[in-house]
């Protein structure tokens, strides 16, 4: 069973920024996909930033493209959401996600709050 947990979400203001944070257990971290996503209160989940497994290639919706970076370190088994310049419209619960083809292992979520 592979299990991922999320940390390094709070509250922050307008044009801060925050680290997320994913450790992952149970499974072959270096061979998965990473992703995450967020889903804002009262809206469905959205795809924000994913990760190959070689950490070469990322990818990045275009709400976050030029603030959000992408990370990983296999060694650790941990992927990162470095956050800059947040905005409102970034508050939502993250999730971190992987995966060999798709993704279908699920961390519990961390709240990013951003103050106006």
């Amino acid at each position: 069973q592979v299990q991922l947990v999320e940390s390094g979400g709070g509250l922050v203001q307008a044009g801060g920024s925050l680290r997320l944070s994913c450790g992952a257990s149970g499974g072959t971290f270096s061979t998965y996909r990473m992703g995450w996503f967020r889903q804002p209160p009262g809206k469905e989940r959205e795809y924000v930033a994913g990760i190959m497994w070689s950490g070469v290639i990322t990818y990045y919706a275009d709400s976050v493209k030029g603030r959000f970076t992408i990370s990983r370190d296999n060694a650790k088994n941990t992927v990162y959401l470095q956050m800059n310049n947040l905005k409102p419209e970034d508050t939502a619960v993250y999730y971190c996600a992987a995966g060999d083809y798709d993704y279908v292992y699920w961390g519990q979520g961390t709240q990013v709050t951003v103050s106006s």
